[in-house]
């Protein structure tokens, strides 16, 4: 329809299809502006159901005059198939910026404001839309809030209306008594039992999205519809606040009452539900003034947001993918050299990690994280040139404050690294320190040819497993050849050593060679957090798991998001059998583990032998979201896939468990951890002889463990094999 004229708009462009609807962009004629036009699918142009629902999107949208829902300009047909003409939004839905990671605090109130103040106007006219749902939550750049499809909406719906013909009159509200409408996972109780809805109805969707932005998981989960509709009428999620300790108790309770099942007791009204939103946002505000008072801010009295910067990972312009991995480190140093800047909060690689190669734009990652600035960019290298653009932009009003390109020779990455930090302070008005002025200009080797070497391994190292490790090592080791004081390069060949005597054998000298270079490591940077995870997997390969915690302790108090140090922390704990302190500190590991799906390991665990099944069922779902994102990205991780398979079997999925298994098994027959967890997956499955198979496989491949396996609660139906006690005696 590119180029057609529909009455008096001339349409441009499409901008998409769903179930009610194709969409296009147009201009309208007349008043020579923008809109969108949304045609009923022509498959469904004979069902008078659905004519009557989208007819009755256009009049529940129209009737409505409200800044924070979609504006209906007109209704009409064309060839015999209707149209509605609307607001042309930019932006996205909820759902597509919804993730794994939840949303900060401060932008979950701000949306819940505008939808409450959305459906107080619709309630007010009688109108409930029930269908709230991310879908049908659009964003602007601005951070405004458009809600849309008022498709399923029932009028004359407000608060206490229990007319029985109203909700059986099909031409009046396209149901009969005992039809669920609306989408499942947020569909109220009431909804769910096929009865009467109201206003109340939408509080409670409204209350499982504001879950879902603060968790990042849906309250209300099931492999079937079946299932969601058990756990809507009969199950509680988890607190927020157990889910995500950014969250205040204060927040918390908003969302708890507005999943109340009986609806008596749930919120009463929209105008009640945004009034505590209120409250929320102003405790917020009050909170970060009082961190940093009128002066201690670059504009006077501004909150501590107002210095806050999300530095996106660059865009690799040079076409290879073999470069990921040095766009990846450069991105992740200029997060490194501004977290020194004490008068700025960067966001840690891991936050920011769920954004990479991703669609967004700066007003988007303003809204989602709270922060003030974005830094973007692009990197481009071929040869010993290299390009770099980057550009520091104000979420508020998408301007950028600063721009710059930079050409250069590849051994001037540093100085561009140096020069983008103190631009941007520049630019925010913050004055460095000496000492941060001497941070910044420190650079992490001389040479450049080694800190390319370092980030190559650094990008295998992640993986863990033998070839991977192997890989790593010749990449580090190549890499203090060329320079014998690089710290960063010895604490790679430490940690990979320490893992491979962990996983792999003892043989060969693995645990001295990664005690050396740790030792060495430290000796030229005592204050190296990396130094310190890289002499704390030592501790814990020689199974001295005090130490181990000891050493992460030190690390996480230097750097918070230091790579791989909570999962370090985590296993010495759980070799250790302190349980709960894993629980304790389990929020904060999986928000600063980002992609480092590894995490999860000891957190499960411990959750199993502490027998918190409802924890641990959750946390296996944020386990299977992240292990799917990971490998929509590096579908080639092995061990991930076999994570993947556990995660499925606990969860009762036991044909994707299997078809996982035996895909990672067959991408690494002889790798120690991916035979090792094909054993707990087979045990989950309660298939013994097939996990005492693959046991006995992990073991002849190196993985001897005996304090880990006998611990490990996935394979408690075999601690009383005498092929086990064979294989890992006490």
């Amino acid at each position: 329809m590119i180029g057609t004229t529909v009455s008096h708009y001339t349409i441009i462009k499409s901008l998409g299809s769903g179930g009610m609807g194709v969409v296009f962009e147009a201009e309208d004629t007349q008043l020579g502006r923008r809109v969108a036009l949304k045609f009923l699918p022509e498959a469904t142009g004979a069902d008078p159901l659905a004519l009557e629902r989208f007819q009755r999107e256009a009049r529940a949208a129209s009737a409505l005059n409200h800044p924070n829902i979609c504006t209906v300009y007109a209704i009409g047909q064309h060839e015999g198939r209707h149209f509605i003409a609307m607001e042309l939004l930019e932006g996205r839905t909820l759902a597509q910026s919804l993730g794994s990671q939840p949303f900060v605090p401060a932008a979950i109130v701000n949306i819940g404001i505008q939808i409450a103040d959305a459906l107080e106007s619709a309630h007010a006219k009688g109108i409930v839309h029930r269908d709230i749902k991310p879908a049908n939550i659009f964003v602007n750049p601005r951070g405004q809030v458009k809600l849309l499809d008022f498709g399923l909406a029932k009028f004359g719906g407000s608060t206490g209306d229990v007319n029985p013909q109203a909700e059986t009159r099909v031409g009046q509200d396209l149901t009969t008594p005992g039809t669920a409408m609306g989408t499942v996972a947020y569909m109220s109780p009431e909804q769910a039992r096929g009865q009467l809805t109201d206003a109340r109805t939408d509080l409670f969707s409204l209350g499982s999205v504001l879950y879902q932005l603060a968790s990042g998981a849906l309250p209300f989960k099931g492999e079937t519809d079946a299932v969601v509709f058990e756990a809507i009428l009969n199950r509680n999620p988890m607190p927020v606040t157990h889910v995500n300790s950014a969250v205040p108790e204060t927040l918390s309770r908003v969302i708890e009452k507005a999943l109340e099942k009986d609806r008596e007791l749930r919120y009463q009204s929209a105008t009640e539900l945004r009034t505590d939103l209120f409250r929320v946002r102003r405790d917020l505000d009050a909170k970060a003034t009082a961190a940093h008072p009128a002066g201690d801010t670059p504009s006077g009295g501004a909150k501590a947001a107002e210095r806050s910067i999300a530095v996106l990972f660059f865009e690799n312009l040079s076409g290879v993918k073999e470069d990921e991995y040095f766009r990846d480190g450069v991105t992740e140093d200029i997060i490194t050299e501004l977290s020194k800047i004490r008068g700025l909060n960067t966001f840690s690689r891991p936050t920011v990690l769920a954004f990479r190669d991703k669609p967004v734009t700066p007003a988007q990652i303003g809204q989602q994280l709270g922060a003030a600035f974005v830094l973007t960019g692009s990197l481009r290298r071929a040869g010993t040139r290299l390009r770099i653009n980057a550009q520091l932009v104000d979420t508020r009003t998408d301007f950028p404050l600063w721009s710059e390109r930079y050409d250069r020779e590849m051994r001037d990455v540093f100085e561009v690294q140096d020069e983008i930090a103190r631009k941007i302070a520049e630019a925010l008005r913050i004055t460095l320190s000496p000492q941060e002025q001497a941070a910044i200009s420190a650079k992490p080797t001389e040479n450049l040819q080694a800190y390319d070497l370092y980030l190559r391994g650094k990008s295998y190292a992640r993986r863990l497993t033998q070839q991977d490790l192997e890989f790593a090592l010749q990449m580090f080791e190549s890499a203090v050849g060329m320079d014998p004081r690089f710290a960063l390069a010895y604490a790679g060949i430490a940690n990979v050593c320490a893992q491979h005597h962990y996983r792999h054998g003892s043989g060969s000298g693995w645990l001295d060679r990664a005690r050396d270079a740790a030792e060495k490591a430290v000796s030229l940077q005592p204050q190296l957090p990396e130094a310190h995870v890289g002499r704390g997997w030592v501790f814990y390969a020689n199974k001295q798991n005090d130490e181990a915690v000891t050493e992460a302790r030190m690390a996480i108090a230097q750097k918070p998001d230091c790579e791989g140090v909570y999962y370090m922390l985590g296993r010495a704990l759980f070799a250790a059998g302190r349980y709960q302190e894993i629980l304790e500190m389990a929020d904060e590991a999986v928000r600063v583990s980002g992609s480092d799906y590894n995490i999860y390991v000891p957190i499960i665990n411990a959750l199993k032998a502490l027998g918190k099944t409802d924890s641990e069922r959750h946390m296996n779902v944020r386990r299977a979201e992240a292990l799917e994102t990971h490998l929509r990205e590096v579908p080639d991780d092995a061990r991930a896939r076999m994570q993947l398979a556990i995660t499925f079997a606990s969860l009762g999925r036991a044909e994707e468990a299997m078809r996982e298994a035996n895909l990672a098994t067959v991408m690494r027959p002889n790798e120690p951890t991916v035979l090792y967890n094909a054993a707990c997956t087979f045990c989950m499955l309660a298939r013994k002889a097939e996990a005492l198979q693959a046991l006995k496989k992990a073991w002849d491949a190196g993985f001897k463990d005996a304090v880990w396996a006998r611990r490990d609660p996935d394979l408690a139906i075999l601690h009383d094999e005498p092929e086990f006690e064979r294989l890992y005696p006490a």
